[in-house]
């Protein structure tokens, strides 16, 4: 980081608002859908095939290890409400 980047300063100061807030929804939905996955006794291979997503990779995102862009997180959404 350049001395005065004053972006790159106020960032590592103050965090990123949109990197946060993507984090807080993915952890939001990651513990919505475990539970919907339990009471629907879901298997996560089940969700996984229709997202065409590997099974372990959804299972690291509802561990809080891996995070989906907001276009995955509407559909696992869209799938767990239907």
């Amino acid at each position: 980081m350049e001395e005065n980047d004053f972006v790159s300063i106020w960032l590592e100061e103050t965090g990123n608002p949109a990197i946060e807030e993507l984090t807080q929804r993915n952890l939001n939905l990651a513990d919505k859908t475990a539970t919907i996955l339990l009471e629907k006794k879901i298997d996560l291979n089940d969700l996984a095939i229709p997202l065409d997503i590997n099974p372990d990779e959804l299972n690291r995102w509802l561990q809080g290890r891996h995070s989906f862009s907001p276009k995955v997180l509407t559909e696992i959404a869209a799938l767990i409400n239907e």
